[in-house]
């Protein structure tokens, strides 16, 4: 019998994977998030996934680990989880109008200790905002736990004019991409 962990805490990812009707544990991982600043973006995901999912394999050596990260990048700056709704109402007033990316990494460790890592990139325009709409946003609670200050999947996604790339990878896992990873590893799936 295969196992496979989810090295995260995220609800959003632990649904991702529910959705495709995979057995799975979640283990979450308590690792130093801090990263170079002079990493891409890219480079930061890949580095933060690897660093959750081997945190998690180094007690589960005998299993498929999936560790994932997201950071939302606008004009080069990477946006994190704010603090406070001053912050929220920064990030979310930078995005007004505009087109941000988002980058999610994965990192798939596997029983014979190799390492599949990769991340994705999805662009996303958001409607123009008015003070009032961000304050509103910000009143549900919903920004808070969110890279970028906002949840495409939840109330957010009223903010969101377009995307180009993985709706999936926005919400914090590359599913199609990282199943393929996971096959390639040489994990069964159903």
């Amino acid at each position: 019998m295969q196992n496979l962990i989810l090295a995260s805490s995220s609800p959003r990812r632990k649904e991702l994977l529910e959705n495709l009707h995979l057995q799975f544990e979640v283990s979450s991982s308590d690792v130093d998030e801090s990263f170079d600043p002079v990493l891409t973006p890219g480079e930061i995901v890949k580095e933060l996934a690897h660093r959750k999912a081997k945190a998690v394999f180094n007690k589960h050596s005998d299993s498929y680990v999936i560790g994932s990260d997201t950071v939302v990048v606008k004009d080069g700056a990477v946006l994190g989880k704010p603090d406070s709704s001053k912050e929220a109402f920064t990030m979310l007033k930078s995005l007004s109008g505009t087109t941000h990316s988002v980058y999610t990494g994965v990192s798939i460790m596997t029983p014979e200790k190799n390492a599949i890592t990769f991340y994705e990139k999805t662009d996303v325009v958001f409607w123009e905002l008015t003070d009032e709409e961000i304050n509103s946003y910000i009143g549900t609670g919903e920004p808070f736990d969110k890279a970028g200050a906002y949840g495409i999947q939840g109330i957010g996604s009223m903010l969101v004019k377009s995307i180009s790339g993985d709706y999936f990878s926005v919400v914090g896992l590359p599913v199609s991409r990282t199943v393929r990873e996971l096959r390639k590893a040489g994990y069964s799936l159903p």
